[in-house]
Order: structure tokens, then sequence, then C-alpha cells
């Protein structure tokens, strides 16, 4: 049985579980749900408000349980996200950077965009944002995606039939095809996990070593570079005296403003 005749016999509860576990920041196709739901429904085997309510439901559900665990977790849980993502090495730095940009309307638009659908809920708790400010925007959101997604289903449904009646004609070339597809994933996840790693044995210093350094006389060779993603831009935020800021999104460019001759330590979130 194919995923789409599934759909067709457990819509409701495959389309609320997916796009649960796809909130709660899990890797599941919840589009293709979504796309697959949309043609179901065109094809009378589910009826569409139900649909859309399951939908919107299992994101806000998801959305919410993430946004209280970056509330009280932080940059714990969004490291976590991060590691479990496509692109580990900039998954924070995308998120926060379109946040900045866009500022609180990311949260409608968070879901088409990779990565920062994952990370938008949790950042928003993380950034103290008032919950109900959040659920009204993640609404919105939710609500864009679930029917985006839904109505290309609904208006493709010979296009889908066609395809997956290719599918069915190509046998074992096909499952051919999906397993070399799964192989060059895992392959591509165990690159990204082994490129990764050197980050986490990045030197470290204590705050008393480093204050200890600045009251000396070997204060002059110290440079101190504040390149936090967070944090930095929220309203009250403070610098460490004499130290420079550079933004991490443009490193290759801001690098240039440091000082090559002195000690240099950074600072993030």
């Amino acid at each position: 049985m194919n995923f789409f005749s599934l759909m067709a016999h457990h819509g409701y509860a495959l389309t609320f579980s997916l796009l649960l576990a796809e909130a709660l920041g899990l890797p599941f196709p919840a589009a293709i749900a979504l796309v697959a739901a949309g043609a179901a429904v065109a094809a009378h085997a589910l009826w569409g408000p139900y649909v859309v309510a399951v939908a919107i439901t299992a994101l806000l559900l998801g959305d919410t349980a993430e946004f209280w665990l970056g509330r009280y977790m932080g940059w714990a849980l969004l490291g976590f996200l991060c590691r479990v993502s496509i692109n580990p090495e900039t998954c924070i730095l995308r998120s926060a950077e379109s946040f900045y940009k866009r500022g609180k309307i990311t949260l409608v638009v968070a879901k088409f965009i990779p990565g920062v659908n994952t990370m938008a809920a949790p950042l928003a708790g993380s950034m103290k944002m008032r919950f109900s400010q959040f659920v009204q925007l993640d609404f919105l959101g939710a609500s864009l995606y679930s029917l985006t997604y839904l109505l290309v289903g609904y208006l493709s449904r010979d296009f889908l039939a066609a395809i997956l009646r290719g599918f069915h004609a190509a046998g074992l070339a096909m499952e051919a095809v999906v397993i070399a597809t799964l192989a060059v994933y895992a392959i591509y996840r165990v690159m990204q996990y082994r490129k990764n790693k050197t980050y986490s044995i990045v030197p470290r210093v204590q705050v008393e070593e480093l204050a200890r350094r600045l009251a000396s006389d070997d204060a002059g060779r110290v440079q101190i570079v504040d390149v936090r993603s967070h944090g930095y831009y929220d309203s009250g935020a403070a610098r460490i005296k004499n130290s420079i800021r550079i933004e991490p999104n443009n490193l290759e460019e801001e690098i240039k403003a440091i000082s090559k001759d002195k000690d240099i330590y950074l600072y993030c979130t």
C-alpha cells in the first residue's frame, strides 16, 4: 500500500501525526503529507474542513511545545535541533538572521524555509516573545502553510495519480532509486557530523582568567570580539568593555577589522 493509499484510509491520523512530528523538530515529510491529503480531498476520501483543522491543530501543538521548551531550555534546545538538521553549521545563524531581518513576521513564513521552520518557535520562546503574540502569528503561519500544500495536492490530483502509476510500472528500478537516495543522504549526514565535530573542541578560557589578563600589563595584546548572533540585538543588551563587534553572518568581510598582532578572544551567546 503506497503513501497516498494510506492517506485515503487513515488520512486524519496520518496528517496529524506527521505534521506534529515535523513541528517537534523531527525530519518527517509534512509537506508531502499535506499534498497527499489534498489529493485525498479531491478524491472525496477526506473532508476538507476536517483536514485543515487537523493540520493546523497539529502544527500549533508542536510549535507551542517548542516555544515553551525554547523559553526554558534556550540554546541547549536550539543546539540539539541544529545537530539533527540538514545543515548544522549555519542552522542557528540563518534562523536568527531571519528573525532580525523580518522581525516577528518570520513566524508567518518560517514553515516554508528549510531549517528556519524547525527553529522559529523555540527561537521565539528564547527571545521572550509574548505567548499571545506568538500564538496569533503562528496560527497565521500554520494556516498559510497547510492551505498552500493542501491546495497543491487538491489541484494536482490527476498528475500525482499519473506519477504513482509510473512508480508502480518501474517496480524494482524505483525501489533501487529510493534505496540509493537514502544511502546518499545517510553518507551526507555522516560527513556533516564529522565536519562539525571539530567545533566541539574549540579551545575555551574561563572568564576569571581573561579578567586577570585584562587587569595586567599584558592587556594591550588582547582583543575581545563580540560574535553573538542572538542576544546582541535584545533591548538593553550590553557589550564587554573595549570589545569590537563582528557580525557572524558576514565573517569574511568583517574579520578584516580584527588586528592580527593581538590574542583574539571571541564570545558568543
